[in-house]
């Protein structure tokens, strides 16, 4: 032995590399999953309004489009689409899960009974089809529209490019979930109040629901919009993290 002090080697572990655009988009990530799968979880209850009963769903899913905004601001399409698809994948496990859970036979001890539990978290596999067929096409449209405004406007007018790509993308996920999961109920149980309607009818109830839960939307979104300004302004001020460039055609 020479006496000489071994080289001291520091270890950096993978946490330590990430970057800060990567820790905020962790959270971000975080944050949307949780609003999708609450939006699915408390769809089922309604509350009246002026306007008609709707669904507390409406509380957490605006949050959903909002996120995809603010990534596809900082990450681009493709970031945006890889959060899109990881909200898709933890959604069918999510639903997994829960009809798992709810086949497994309770216990005396159970909170909830059999059919309490069933009730709340069973699910249907046609509100399951409907909710992520409207969702992965909106979201999708929802990323080229915001895209083609931040282009056009050269990255100018925030607003513009995060409430237009919304709206037009909240009628899409609008349509979309209604039409399938109202038709498809009707069609496999006739005795319900919509199989006894007639067809126009049915449409009739269907459309007006879909007006009544787009007008708040609609409204959600204009009143979200300062949110997205005080959520871009943090980013770029307090964690020194810019924008990505508007993409003029889809990168490969």
């Amino acid at each position: 032995m020479d006496g000489t002090a071994p080289e001291r080697i520091e270890v950096t572990s993978p946490y330590g590399a990430m970057k800060a655009s990567d820790k905020l988009f962790v959270c971000l990530t975080a944050v949307f999953v949780s609003c999708l799968l609450l939006g699915d979880v408390i769809g089922g209850k309604t509350v009246g309004t002026p306007l008609g009963p709707i669904s507390v769903g409406v509380i957490p899913f605006p949050v959903t489009f909002l996120l995809t905004d603010v990534v596809n601001d900082f990450y681009g399409r493709r970031g945006a689409r890889f959060l899109t698809l990881v909200g898709f994948a933890m959604a069918l496990l999510a639903y997994v899960v829960l009809q798992l859970a709810t086949w497994l036979s309770p216990h005396e001890s159970t909170y909830f009974t059999q059919a309490e539990f069933a009730k709340i978290f069973g699910g249907s596999a046609q509100l399951f089809v409907a909710s992520m067929i409207a969702y992965l096409v909106s979201q999708f449209l929802d990323i080229q529209v915001f895209q083609f405004w931040k282009a056009l406007t050269e990255s100018r007018h925030l607003w513009l490019r995060a409430t237009g790509s919304t709206l037009l993308s909240q009628v899409v996920d609008t349509v979309t979930i209604n039409l399938i999961f109202w038709m498809w109920t009707a069609s496999v149980d006739p005795t319900s109040f919509l199989g006894k309607m007639t067809p126009a009818d049915r449409y009739g109830w269907i459309f007006a629901k879909i007006g009544r839960e787009y007008g708040i939307k609609v409204v959600v979104a204009i009143l979200l919009t300062p949110a997205v300004y005080a959520i871009h302004a943090f980013v770029v001020r307090v964690m020194r993290i810019e924008p990505a460039a508007a993409e003029r055609r889809e990168r490969r």
